[in-house]
């Protein structure tokens, strides 16, 4: 559980006073040089190049070149530093054309979906982190507002816009994290994507049997699987056809309303 801060009256996480400045920081640090972003940094950077599991609070003062004591009149825990290396790592949002050009719901839903997902694939140790309560931190905030901006018009109720922006994020974020796990496959493996899909093909066409697996071997006989990949296909696919859903549950709300 993410610990009380003893600030402003305790009743935010210390996390999100962290991530905020709302924080009494030490006046004076115990190293010359020792700051709360150059904490983040260090382990942002610790998490870009050995991944989420080789974040600790130890590793990340041997970094800054501190102990590891004086880390935590800076951050209290390892998750409250998760927080904030999430916050530091994917930003906030670009601006979205669609929403300056009036072009619509989709369109703004669209470039707001591809454009999380580029953080995602930028920084994909940020998936590892757990997902501890709903967006509270400004760079979190700033996406979910931009995303309630992007269905203005719509015609749906508030409850709903937020419905729609979390089966958005969750899309992304899962597509996000498959991509991450089945990459990391192909790389342990020492072979390309191809290479793969040819091995998995081939290993169907022997194991599958026409009588007990009709639709497998219906597709295998088309030969889809041999075409060539589009790593973006399936994401693109995906949202469209999620999208397809909202339209129809805007089209409803509007008829009924």
């Amino acid at each position: 559980m993410a610990e009380k801060s003893s600030t402003g009256g305790g009743d935010l996480p210390a996390s999100i006073e962290a991530a905020w400045g709302l924080r009494e920081r030490p006046a004076k640090g115990p190293k010359p040089g020792l700051s709360l972003e150059r904490i983040v940094a260090a382990a942002v950077a610790v998490a870009a190049a050995e991944g989420l599991a080789a974040v600790s609070m130890g590793r990340v003062a041997q970094e800054v070149g501190a102990s590891t004591m004086s880390l935590y009149r800076y951050v209290s825990a390892k998750d409250e530093l998760y927080v904030l290396m999430q916050e530091a790592a994917v930003g906030p949002p670009d601006p979205l054309p669609a929403l300056e050009s009036g072009a619509g719901w989709r369109a703004a839903l669209t470039e707001w979906a591809v454009g999380q997902r580029a953080r995602f694939l930028a920084n994909l140790w940020v998936l590892r982190i757990p997902i501890g309560g709903p967006p509270a931190t400004p760079n979190s905030l700033a996406w979910w507002e931009q995303g309630l901006q992007g269905l203005e018009g719509s015609g749906l109720g508030e409850g709903d816009k937020i419905s729609v922006i979390l089966l958005v994020s969750n899309f992304v974020r899962s597509e996000a994290l498959l991509m991450s796990d089945l990459s990391a496959a192909v790389t342990a493996r020492g072979v390309s994507p191809e290479e793969v899909v040819a091995g998995h093909e081939r290993t169907l066409r022997r194991l599958v049997d026409p009588a007990r697996h009709p639709a497998i071997h219906r597709l295998l006989a088309s030969g889809v699987m041999s075409e060539p990949d589009d790593p973006d296909y399936e994401f693109t696919f995906g949202l469209a056809t999620l999208l397809d859903g909202v339209e129809a549950l805007i089209r409803r709300t509007v008829r009924e309303g």
